[in-house]
């Protein structure tokens, strides 16, 4: 799943399924009636999210800011969210949670604690690192510019919307060169490893064939409605922007990203060798698993679940009957030309949705609220496909802009489809986009969490909903089963590596050495994985922590419950207050526990 811009933020209808607002009480108590003051506070929280990063309204399907992009490298940008953060904190902090609602007393608590975490982010120096090869402005940009994505082409005040963008995000281009340089001299710099994946990403921008160009395919799709005149103008706009501002840039963060910042780069792996690396990266930790874990505990738990789950794993080749030894397995998994049928990609795309095909019939056993959103499997752009991992991209707030399941398929032929049932459980249905598109659409909720993504509560939502294939008719194949293994084995090894790589002195190639060793992803692909922890300490440990905290909010309820236990109200109270803090989500499932006793 992918953020658009604040690291905090991305992007039910429960008409049936209100929040449970009264969960904490008696039935003698009455709920307080909403606080309209409390709500205007709120609404106008969300409004002024929205033009303080405005690629977050387009994501969301508004389009009102389709023209906005603020330098977020700048000293104005920086002064404009530390206001924004202080500010709104200062003001919900004032009401007293006696007048709020069960609901709003909710919405407060997610709020100070979204900006306390983003007010903690300003004591480390983020903006001196400000492009990597997995999450950057210039993927995020790349990915509009295709045409294919949030940012509209439909009319021509869509296309002159664009040319505006544009012209925002170069002065950020030559703002990231500028603090990159900044970052070279306090320390600073990406790793070495990172940085050369990042120069292809740039080089494939530099092309003056504009046939080849992504930022000239919104022109190869004009549309008929269009006068001659506007396209004429438009067509000429779009290759003045391109050859002679787009090219040019690109060229100048290339030309410098691949001397002098490459000869800087970094020969260690991991932020701690960055000045406060060790600081920073506890704050990351609170941030992407919304806990105050340590750096140690997380890694103890990784080596734990590691061997727990490589227990189940030596089942499964016995199940399948081979002799060898796990290891070995790993390999024969990677290169069994049986599980790698394909020619094309559009077979592999097929092939995701005979899946979604298969699993539909048991939904309703397992989830009584459905989105509405639609849902669609598209491969991932040319572009970004080498270096891309599968992904969930989020449809509008409005439903009419689908979500996306994106799958890279570089090479069909040696496309490997082991793991893909719980690929399409975690990223699809019933994980992101059942998450994600719930909250969209609950009217219930207040403007700003329906967008609030913590990657905790989301990214750990998806991967339990991979242990639900048995009950969903899915693997009934011993490799698809060994799939889900692998695909728990892979977030479980993140608290290993991520903690080790940035915490303990690992090196890239020790993280992908144990790696290898625990779990039957190709070596390219591991290889990739550990270079996108490099790039973004932490987050990958969001997924295994959120993961084992609604296991065990679900065994919980099993017990205390009995045979008042339904799954499917579990589910729903899991999803219909939207993304929270994992504390918030304990919190509220143990009062619904108790309300149900």
């Amino acid at each position: 799943m992918k953020k658009i811009l604040a690291l905090s933020c991305l992007i039910i209808s429960f008409i049936a399924c209100k929040e449970d607002t009264k969960s904490n009480q008696t039935n003698e108590d009455v709920d307080v009636v909403n606080n309209e003051a409390f709500d205007k506070i709120l609404k106008l929280y969300h409004e002024d999210g929205l033009k303080l990063y405005p690629l977050n309204a387009t994501s969301a399907g508004d389009n009102r800011y389709n023209d906005k992009l603020p330098n977020t490298l700048s000293n104005q940008f920086e002064s404009d969210e530390k206001a924004y953060y202080s500010n709104y904190k200062s003001q919900v902090s004032a009401f007293n949670n006696d007048s709020l609602s069960e609901s709003q007393q909710l919405s407060k608590a997610i709020l100070i604690w979204e900006c306390d975490t983003n007010l903690e982010r300003f004591e480390f120096n983020e903006d001196l690192m400000p492009i990597n090869q997995f999450w950057a402005q210039h993927l995020i940009i790349g990915q509009l510019a295709s045409g294919s994505s949030s940012q509209p082409f439909k009319t021509v005040e869509d296309y002159n919307n664009w040319l505006s963008r544009l012209d925002g995000y170069l002065q950020w281009m030559n703002s990231a060169e500028e603090k990159m340089k900044e970052g070279v001299k306090a320390g600073y710099v990406l790793p070495k490893s990172l940085i050369k994946k990042v120069l292809p990403q740039l080089e494939a921008s530099t092309t003056t064939n504009l046939d080849e160009h992504l930022f000239y395919a919104p022109v190869k799709n004009l549309p008929d409605t269009f006068s001659d005149e506007d396209k004429t103008r438009i067509t000429e706009a779009y290759k003045d922007m391109v050859l002679n501002k787009v090219v040019p840039a690109y060229k100048k963060l290339h030309t410098y990203m691949s001397t002098d910042y490459l000869a800087a780069g970094k020969t260690e792996s991991g932020i701690s060798a960055t000045p406060n690396g060790n600081e920073y990266y506890q704050h990351l930790i609170k941030r992407y698993t919304t806990t105050n874990m340590t750096a140690d505990e997380i890694h103890q738990l990784g080596l734990s679940e590691v061997k727990r789950i490589l227990s189940e794993m030596e089942k499964v080749k016995e199940q399948v009957g081979f002799e060898g030894d796990i290891i070995a397995f790993f390999d024969y998994v990677r290169t069994n030309k049986e599980l790698m049928p394909y020619k094309t990609a559009e077979e592999v795309i097929a092939h995701f949705n005979r899946i979604h095909e298969t699993m539909q019939p048991q939904l309703d056993k397992l989830f009584n609220v459905k989105p509405r959103t639609p849902f669609e499997v598209r491969r991932t752009e040319a572009f970004r496909e080498a270096s891309a991992s599968a992904e969930y991209n989020p449809g509008s707030l409005d439903g009419t802009r689908p979500g996306i399941f994106y799958v890279p398929v570089p090479n069909a032929e040696n496309y490997n489809n082991f793991s893909d049932e719980s690929l399409f459980l975690h990223e699809a249905i019933p994980g992101h986009h059942y998450q994600i598109s719930l909250q969209q659409e609950n009217k219930e909720l207040p403007d700003f969490r329906k967008t609030l993504y913590y990657s905790a509560y989301g990214e750990g939502w998806a991967l339990y909903t991979e242990s639900l294939g048995k009950e969903l008719g899915l693997y009934t194949n011993p490799y698809q089963y060994f799939g889900m293994l692998s695909a728990e084995m892979h977030r479980a090894i993140r608290l290993v590596v991520d903690t080790g790589i940035h915490t303990k002195g690992w090196t890239r190639e020790q993280a992908i050495k144990y790696s290898l060793k625990n779990e039957a992803e190709t070596e390219a692909s591991i290889t990739a994985e550990i270079e996108r922890y490099m790039a973004i300490p932490g987050q990958a440990l969001s997924y295994k922590i959120g993961q084992l905290k609604i296991k065990e909010l679900r065994a919980k309820a099993e017990k205390e419950l009995g045979d008042a236990f339904d799954i499917a109200e579990f589910h729903n109270q899991i999803l219909e207050s939207g993304n929270m803090p994992l504390a918030l989500l304990e919190d509220k499932i143990n009062a619904w526990i108790a309300n149900k006793k």
